[in-house]
């Protein structure tokens, strides 16, 4: 999959239809990989944390998840790339992999909101296969899983395992996991759980096309998502513009 590079994170040139396509290759060769999503708030987190960049980085995919990042990937050439969205991932491999057999694992949410997600789910997508499911209790961002959880992970004989702990926990839990269970591909896909769920409201559509499902969740969060927003979106623009500046004075002196 072609890539492009915002602020030193690799991006994949993608959509649903390709992420659905490239997954299901994956699983079918017993790959054993993992997909990020990444919305602006994960490429700032990166530029913060050495550490945390190159786990974004050796995922197998890392998604385009928030419209600005798709606008770059548009200005830097990319014909192809589409909002590849944690939800919206979800509910497409769902629908994908429904006829040709797929078995879904469900890591992370409460009890409740894993329960309605999985009833909804077999609502939407008669016949899908979901395997199991697990809602761990509060972790740290290192903690490992028990082996008796990663026994029963692995019993499952899962293909995909989705884990919902919102990001970074998620993509660190992925990249500690990855080699220790046996489902080819793992998805960290954010707040997909709550959202499909009907835990928490999702912003219509037109907002999303529009780039401001950012402002739509800090209406509804403020308390906990003010400084992913309002200072993570302004560091964004900061960093942007720094590096910009930079590649045009390099070019100049050259």
């Amino acid at each position: 999959m072609n890539t492009i590079q915002i602020l030193g994170v690799q991006i994949g040139c993608t959509n649903l239809t390709l992420a659905c396509e490239t997954i299901g290759g994956w699983v079918r060769e017993k790959a054993k990989t993992y997909v990020c999503v990444a919305p602006v708030s994960t490429i700032v987190d990166c530029q913060r944390n050495e550490n945390y960049k190159n786990i974004i980085n050796r995922a197998g995919m890392v998604t385009p998840d928030g419209m600005p990042v798709v606008w770059l990937g548009k200005f830097k050439g990319s014909k192809v790339i589409q909002r590849t969205y944690g939800p919206d991932l979800m509910l497409a491999l769902c629908e994908w992999g429904k006829d040709k057999g797929l078995k879904h694992f469900f890591y992370g949410g409460g009890e409740e909101v894993i329960s309605i997600l999985k009833n909804k789910l077999h609502e939407k997508f008669p016949g899908i296969k979901i395997v199991g499911t697990y809602s761990p209790p509060q972790m740290a961002l290192d903690d490992i899983e028990s082996p008796e959880v990663v026994a029963q992970i692995n019993e499952s004989q899962s293909d995909v395992i989705w884990v919902g702990l919102g990001s970074p926990k998620q993509d660190y839990w992925m990249h500690q996991h990855r080699e220790k269970l046996q489902a080819p591909v793992l998805i960290g896909v954010g707040a997909a759980f709550d959202f499909l769920s009907g835990k928490k409201a999702q912003a219509p559509k037109w907002i999303q096309r529009s780039g401001l499902e950012w402002l739509f969740r800090l209406c509804c969060e403020p308390r906990r998502l003010w400084r992913r927003y309002l200072i993570g979106n302004s560091l964004f623009l900061y960093w942007l513009l720094k590096n910009a500046l930079k590649a045009k004075f390099q070019k100049n002196v050259a």
